[in-house]
């Protein structure tokens, strides 16, 4: 255990040194493109940008080397390339070893509870602060020379509930994106071995345990050797390829997104595990620390999943079982950071627009963000793009609207990656209620 606490300890002071050089490095690269584009001198921030930071894949980019965005899409692909093995093996072993169906109903009943509670005020927090700034006029900005959000098509947000039970097995497995449908397969087939009993169901039992084993292992060897260097590369470049005229239309959106996120990281979250789970918020915010730090540099909840199962096994002490289901889950359907992110931005974009918002219409947004955030994908910046629908449902979508929609989906970068650390720290916080609900909390480790 001590070994385990010390590499812990190791990998969270490595990261955090990387946060801090990626984000001196990352705001100086800003101000050195500000710099030079302000002097005339463009084309040496073109080279600069062509060799370290420009996405290849962009059209125009044929002769551009870019480093750094090389870098960090092999270290995410890396980790994207198990999501799916990684969700459907943790999530079936779980639900086979849980061979009492009123156990398993009652844990998942306690894990939606927890979900449900923290995102009850989490929406409570996002609306009460948003509506307030809306009405001091704060949200009332020209937003001028943007395109329309062209393209941006909007959906009825109940279409997650279709999309849960898939049509095609094997169009689920090919794509990263139908995770929730990736949960209902994993828990029919865990159900179904727990029908047909041990003997039947040995030698698919044990091909999904190897499946598994090999899967921890990839993972732990790519997060513990390549995490450090990642998050350096990730946050570097994001914060370079971001001028300061990306910022200023939006501050007071940025200001306020960033607030409301970070008050709830660092108090809401605490207080959950103090009241819900009765135990010390101290030791959960030292030990979840290194999981919201990743979180914030990849921007992904999928590909901080595996630091995420690992941190709240081995070091907050909640029993394999219930972090195996808790966790998947929750990185599908638990994204407080992105419900508080969509409400705020829906009442920043009804400002720009010139809507009107009565209270009725707030609770309305608020039940749009809690469904719409349950169905946004565990990507970097599937919450902006999922906007869009809270949009349409609330029929903000004029001239003004759309504009304000681009300015979200140009500047919601630096935001998605707080709102990231959000989700992932709110999975860990609720599988440790469920675990101590059911005695299934080591606390010595916990405590440690």
């Amino acid at each position: 255990m001590e070994k385990q606490k010390t590499k812990g300890n190791s990998l969270a002071k490595k990261m955090g040194i990387s946060l801090v050089c990626g984000l001196v490095a990352g705001i100086a690269m800003m101000m050195l493109r500000e710099s030079l584009n302000g002097s005339g001198n463009e084309s040496v921030w073109a080279m600069i940008n062509s060799i370290l930071f420009q996405d290849i894949t962009a059209k125009g980019a044929e002769k551009a080397l870019g480093i750094f965005y090389i870098i960090g899409q092999l270290f995410i692909r890396s980790l994207q390339l198990v999501i799916v093995p990684m969700v459907f093996t943790s999530i079936t072993l779980a639900i086979g070893q849980i061979s009492d169906t009123r156990t398993l109903g009652r844990i998942s009943f306690k894990t939606i509870a927890g979900f449900l509670i923290c995102s009850f005020f989490a929406l409570v927090f996002a609306c009460v602060c948003g509506i307030v700034a809306f009405n001091a006029g704060i949200f009332q900005i020209q937003v001028e020379g943007l395109e329309g959000a062209a393209g941006s098509t909007g959906s009825n947000p109940l279409n997650v509930i279709l999309n849960v039970v898939p049509s095609n097995i094997t169009a689920v497995f090919s794509s990263n994106t139908s995770v929730l449908a990736i949960v209902f397969l994993a828990v029919a087939l865990g159900l179904c071995m727990n029908v047909l009993g041990e003997e039947k169901t040995s030698v698919l039992k044990k091909l999904i345990q190897e499946v598994n084993d090999i899967v921890v292992v990839f993972l732990n060897y790519v997060v513990t050797k390549f995490g450090p260097v990642a998050i350096f590369v990730l946050l570097t470049r994001t914060f370079a390829t971001y001028g300061i005229n990306h910022l200023k239309p939006a501050m007071a959106y940025v200001a306020l997104t960033t607030v409301l996120l970070l008050l709830f990281l660092f108090v809401g979250y605490p207080l959950f595990v103090a009241a819900f789970a009765k135990v010390n918020p101290v030791k959960f915010a030292k030990k979840i620390t290194k999981v919201a730090i990743f979180g914030f540099s990849t921007s992904s909840s999928a590909a901080t999943l595996p630091l995420n199962v690992k941190t709240t096994t081995e070091e907050l002490g909640v029993d394999d079982k219930i972090a195996s289901f808790v966790l998947p889950l929750g990185m599908t359907i638990n994204m407080n950071g992105t419900a508080i992110m969509q409400v705020v931005a829906t009442l920043f974009i009804a400002g720009c627009a010139g809507y009107n918002v009565t209270l009725f219409q707030l609770i309305v947004i608020a039940l749009l963000a809690l469904i719409a955030s349950a169905g946004t994908p565990a990507a970097p910046g599937a919450g902006a793009i999922i906007l869009f629908t809270i949009l349409s449902g609330m029929g903000y979508v004029n001239d003004g609207a759309l504009l304000a929609y681009s300015l979200i989906l140009a500047i919601n970068r630096p935001i998605e990656m707080l709102v990231t650390s959000l989700n992932v720290v709110g999975d860990s916080a609720c599988s440790i209620y469920v675990a101590k609900s059911e005695g299934m909390l080591d606390e010595t480790k916990y405590n440690a």
